[in-house]
């Protein structure tokens, strides 16, 4: 004789929910440091920010996190504006 087991798809469908959401938020964490790897050529800025920036070493996205503009020679009251911008608007993308 078999044995009949109830199956409670209330719980499955929980824990496969809870599987679900934590996967998305790794496959987000993984794309937002990849797009941090990203060249500053990425944030399509004017040629001169550019040149200031590679002057000052920043060659990745990476490089420009959590970093003083004000004190990169060359810079622009409105080339940091944008910078900071497209910066928010690059990362906001990913996640």
């Amino acid at each position: 004789m078999v044995k009949k087991t109830k199956i409670n798809t209330v719980d499955i469908q929980k824990e496969a929910n809870k599987i679900l959401v934590e996967c998305l938020e790794n496959y987000r964490l993984s794309m937002s440091m990849m797009g941090g790897d990203a060249p500053i050529e990425t944030l399509c800025l004017d040629n001169k920010t550019l040149k200031c920036l590679r002057a000052a070493g920043f060659s990745r996205l990476y490089d420009l996190l959590g970093r003083d503009f004000t004190e990169v020679k060359g810079i622009t009251e409105t080339g940091i504006r944008d910078l900071t911008s497209r910066l928010q608007e690059f990362f906001a993308i990913g996640s």
